[in-house]
């Protein structure tokens, strides 16, 4: 048994001191007891870690080489998707694997416990399956067995090259499955997973209505039934002119009028709903899934987050392209783009509950749903996915309660979170992976074989 001891602890029924945690064998959390003497791992402040809960991994390796403008008048998601396209095509199953694990490794030392990775690079690079139609998905699992996190993984269903149903362009080629394609894949995936810890899990992931037609989304929402669903939309104005053109309805609109989202659909992105459209999303239970840096980067355009929380609305994060890995970072942005927008301070904060408080609890509802993982408190019986920040530094010294996480969000930077388990296992420690000398020098080398094909 594993027994650490905090002097600060965020519960489900809010914060408290002196807060001794015992973890069973299998992972789980066995007791909480408040005022309970020093024991075991001491640390300052315990949290409950959270969910990434959308990652595309092998984006990390292109961060920063789309900061140029080309030849296009206005620089967009659309010519940056074009630089992606071209990037993908050089990279083999074993680059994946090194740049999955870098990833891993920086959303654990950032307090993440759970990867959620929508996993859509699946093929050779002129679309050839390998022997394994897995393999790529293979890769993810080995680099979550290596660097010890929780994994969610979602296969990519990814069909046509838009609502036309047009075929898959060039730099399209490595995503594409017929559905009875995709269900071999998902089926290999899953298989993968027997070999990772028992708090692994599979999930199904339609790309987004431009990419499967709506015959292909009903059978993905029947083929996991009792798992965590995911799916891009309303990201980009483009895409919803083109969905409305095809089907007579904006995305949004199109999806409730045809499905009935709950809480196992994770919506990703979610940039551009009206009113309405976020009202009526927000009733259904399902998860917003939001990636606030990479909306930034990608232009994107801002979440209707007041709407979406005054219906009642639940959400997460994630990391989307993994141009820049902090959780802290992501929830910040997202509440700084509301103020942007508002010309206001304070948006998302409650009566009784602080901007920081909110932000967090949202995301450790959101993620641990959209994960679909027994996890979000520290609580008995759920995994002990757990994150100890420390207090002695500028940031953090002398705060209490909400004002802690206040500090930590709307303040804090590198290097605050110290120690990090996920289902029990112990990966960071001093603020530093397990694993990290050797995580980075094999992605070093990654980018250096890269550097010589492009």
């Amino acid at each position: 048994m594993t027994i650490i001891w905090a002097e600060q602890a965020l519960l489900p029924e809010g914060w408290a001191e002196d807060v001794r945690v015992d973890l069973g064998a299998d992972g789980r959390i066995t007791r909480v007891q408040p005022g309970a003497p020093a024991a075991g791992q001491r640390v300052q402040l315990l949290l409950p870690a959270m969910a990434n809960l959308h990652s595309h991994a092998f984006q990390r390796a292109m961060a920063g080489l789309s900061e140029s403008r080309g030849p296009h008048p206005r620089d967009t998601f659309w010519t940056w998707r074009q630089i992606m396209y071209r990037f993908l095509d050089h990279l083999t199953p074993e680059d994946v694997e090194a740049i999955a694990a870098l990833v891993q490794m920086e959303m654990l030392e950032a307090g993440y416990a759970t990867n959620v990775e929508f996993h859509y690079l699946h093929h050779r690079a002129d679309g050839g399956f390998y022997d394994d139609i897995a393999e790529m998905a293979g890769r993810i699992a080995a680099a979550a067995s290596r660097t010890g996190i929780g994994l969610t993984l979602l296969p990519v269903h990814y069909q046509f090259g838009g609502v036309d149903r047009r075929p898959l362009g060039p730099g399209q080629r490595r995503f594409g499955t017929t559905p009875d394609q995709f269900i071999r894949l998902l089926d290999a995936s899953e298989r993968l997973l027997r070999d990772l810890p028992a708090d692994a899990g599979i999930g199904v992931a339609p790309h987004s209505l431009r990419a499967v037609s709506p015959e292909a989304l009903a059978l993905c929402a029947t083929l996991r039934p009792d798992r965590p669903l995911h799916m891009h939309l309303a990201e980009q104005i483009p895409e919803i002119e083109e969905v409305r053109a095809a089907w007579g309805r904006r995305p949004v609109e199109w999806l409730l009028d045809n499905h009935a989202p709950d809480r196992r659909w994770t919506l990703i992105h979610l940039t551009h709903m009206t009113e309405d459209e976020t009202r009526r999303l927000a009733a259904t239970g399902a998860v917003a899934g939001l990636c606030p840096i990479t909306e930034s980067s990608l232009g994107d355009g801002i979440f209707n987050g007041t709407i979406w929380q005054e219906a009642g609305g639940r959400l997460g994060f994630g990391s989307d392209s993994n141009i820049r890995i902090s959780l802290i970072e992501e929830l910040r942005t997202l509440e700084y783009s509301q103020r942007l927008r508002d010309t206001a301070r304070a948006i998302l904060a409650q009566p009784g509950r602080s901007t920081g408080r909110v932000l967090h609890d949202a995301g450790l509802d959101g993620g641990a749903t959209a994960a679909g993982r027994a996890t979000r408190a520290i609580r008995e019986g759920l995994w002990a996915d757990l994150a100890a920040v420390s207090l002695n530094n500028p940031v953090m010294f002398g705060r209490k309660g909400d004002k802690m996480l206040d500090s930590l969000i709307f303040a804090g930077g590198e290097g605050l979170v110290r120690e990090v388990w996920v289902a029990g296992r112990h990966v960071v420690r001093d603020g530093r992976h397990m694993d990290r000398d050797r995580i980075l020098a094999d992605y070093l080398a990654c980018i250096a074989r890269l550097q010589e094909r492009m």
